[in-house]
């Protein structure tokens, strides 16, 4: 491709403010403006797409000006190819492209560029189609995801589309070409040489449509021959030099079975479906700038065969998403999972929109983030803290929280019985559910959590040093520190094995310093630690879930991507969690005090009485400098 030269990355932390719900018109305190947004407001002010005649149904509406105006003060679209499942960057973009058309009084199609069989199926339809509408968005003009139409597809317009190639072959803008494929990139030339024209170049309009006809029938081998648009083999865009426009490909389309043998090319078919949508803003990462002339070209020359209508769709380019740890090639993510590096393309390490939704991250969280880095188009590494900043930025006010002991060690209380009446007895205790602090404006607080304290409880074994370091402040032989939401308690010893492993942490419960009680503040504890209950706490499989990658630009710079896979992504603990915790449901995120935001799983959280929790994020950046 005949590509700018490209900039030196910068890393940006993120910047600008929360995503808001924004109707239209637009609410310009919630929104940063950004140069899409001002080209969108400049087209409506000027009216330039406001004689489009829409008929309800793609096609229809524009090569037969059809219908009625378009209600739609602007179309976008998201066109994923379905040959894999969607990542983060593909998020960005949804967020865009559906949050543009929303805010500005439009509509966003969801339309499946099914151009390549070979690589596509209805699993991969089936999963983006779930991811758009997990992100919480509506498309081709539906008002809820009760009433959520049908999706386009590319296929739906394959018989338009060989309309439009013969038609360019009338008028002697295309032509069969028979070189193979060596032959083809020789003759393409390079930035500092032009091409040479095809010896087919010169075919007649008739010869090439006869050709064309047969490859439509099958009565030639797959790649023996291939449509390319007649353009300029000197051009200095190398996409401009004659490119393919169809292909001989013997291949089951999961749309339209084995109806054809031939498949238009992706830059050939992605402008007719904007046309034939009605798409005002067709919106794409930079990569696809280069593409635009021809866009554009192909575009010009359907309107003045009068196959379709103006105003035309206009092709604008914006930077993908480059996000320090993570990957987003198609290819290398199904490499890891085909490989075994990860548990498949929802491994919650995994950068898919299955795998951060399984690890736990929000739909809002992800808009957030969306809005936060902001629309350039210049490249530039936006760090992975700034999407957990959103994430916890949004947990922060929905999840409950709870007490887990994941690394456990067993405190015995020694004299319970002799403060209680006897070693069996069980003291209720309560915590809220949500702090007061974190119970934003208009929310309900829920109910108090509520958990058992006896003589014996699990505390992390980090919170107890026979022989203390300078400031720590936790338990050790003769400090006091409070079991929180229950009592003060004051460390006598341990217990080891006969390899000095610590086996018991041994204290004395102090009496009548119950939290919330009168007597909470009779005795002064340096230190608060969490615990959980031996009688009714439950054991919980929990996995802490980390970076895939160690290096944060695993794959730049021709990189071995899989020689920066972090050795310590995923380490599984056995762990105790408080009822409350016990109970959750899969999906239910829950902030575990000290530990930072988990999970429930939501494939394996209660399978067979299994209780399972994915560490989502930690309660600060744990990777910063």
């Amino acid at each position: 491709m005949n590509s700018p030269t490209p900039k030196a990355p910068h890393v940006n932390p993120g910047a600008g403010h929360p995503a808001g719900a924004a109707e239209s018109p637009v609410d310009e305190t919630a929104k940063v403006s950004n140069f899409l947004r001002q080209i969108i407001e400049k087209d409506l002010a000027q009216g330039t797409h406001a004689n489009r005649r829409w008929a309800g149904t793609p096609g229809d509406a524009v090569h037969h000006a059809a219908g009625k105006p378009d209600p739609a003060k602007i179309r976008t679209r998201f066109p994923p190819e379905p040959n894999g499942y969607l990542h983060v960057g593909h998020a960005k973009s949804i967020c865009l492209n559906f949050g543009l058309a929303r805010d500005y009084g439009g509509v966003c199609h969801l339309r499946f560029d099914d151009t390549n069989p070979e690589k596509e199926s209805q699993e991969f339809v089936d999963s983006i189609t779930d991811a758009v509408r997990w992100l919480g968005f509506t498309w081709n003009g539906s008002t809820s995801q009760a009433e959520q139409v049908p999706a386009y597809f590319a296929s739906d317009y394959f018989d338009f589309m060989y309309r439009a190639a013969e038609h360019l072959i009338e008028r002697d803008l295309a032509y069969v070409d028979e070189q193979t494929p060596e032959e083809m990139r020789a003759n393409r030339g390079d930035f500092a040489t032009p091409g040479k024209n095809s010896p087919f170049r010169s075919r007649t309009p008739a010869e090439n449509l006869a050709r064309f006809r047969e490859m439509a029938k099958g009565k030639h081998a797959d790649g023996a021959m291939v449509l390319r648009a007649k353009i300029d083999m000197a051009s200095p865009n190398i996409n401009l030099r004659d490119p393919a426009i169809y292909r001989i490909r013997r291949a089951t389309h999961h749309n339209t079975g084995d109806k054809w043998c031939i498949y238009p090319m992706y830059t050939f078919a992605h402008p007719i479906e904007d046309a034939l949508e009605n798409i005002t803003h067709s919106i794409c990462t930079l990569e696809f700038e280069d593409q635009r002339p021809f866009y554009d070209w192909l575009m010009d020359r359907l309107a003045e065969g009068g196959l379709i209508n103006t105003p035309q769709p206009r092709q604008y380019e914006f930077a993908r998403l480059n996000l320090t740890y993570v990957i987003t090639s198609k290819r290398k993510l199904a490499q890891l999972v085909a490989e075994g590096k990860v548990s498949g393309w929802d491994d919650p390490r995994m950068p898919t929109i299955v795998g951060l939704r399984r690890r736990g991250y929000t739909p809002e969280s992800i808009q957030l983030f969306a809005e936060r880095i902001g629309v350039t188009k210049a490249d530039s590494w936006i760090d992975y803290s700034t999407l957990e900043g959103c994430l916890r930025e949004d947990l922060e006010h929905k999840a409950h929280r709870g007490m887990a002991v994941l690394d456990p060690v067993k405190l015995v209380l020694t004299n319970w019985a002799e403060v209680f009446g006897s070693d069996g007895y069980l003291e209720t205790c309560t915590q809220p559910a949500l702090p007061h602090s974190s119970i934003a404006d208009g929310q309900t607080p829920p109910p108090d959590r509520q958990f058992q304290m006896g003589n014996e409880v699990w505390i992390e074994r980090e919170d107890f040093e026979e022989v203390p370091p300078k400031g720590y402040k936790r338990l050790f032989p003769g400090n006091v520190v409070r079991l929180k939401g229950g009592y003060v308690i004051e460390c006598t010893g341990c217990a080891k094995d006969a390899n000095g492993q610590v086996t018991e942490v041994h204290a004395k419960v102090i009496a009548d310093t119950k939290s919330g009680t009168p007597g909470a503040d009779s005795v002064k504890a340096k230190a608060a630690i969490t615990w959980v209950g031996v009688a009714d706490g439950r054991e919980a499989e929990v996995r802490l879930y980390d970076r895939l990658f160690a290096d944060p630009q695993p794959d730049a710079g021709g990189k071995d991507f899989l020689a920066a896979l972090n050795p310590h992504s995923l380490k599984v603990v056995t762990a105790y969690v408080e009822p409350s915790l016990a109970a959750a449901l899969p999906d239910q995120k829950f902030q575990f005090e000290r530990h930072g935001y988990f999970v429930a799983d939501r494939n394996d959280h209660g399978v067979g009485g299994k209780v399972v929790f994915n560490r989502v994020t930690g309660l600060k950046d744990s990777w910063g400098k």
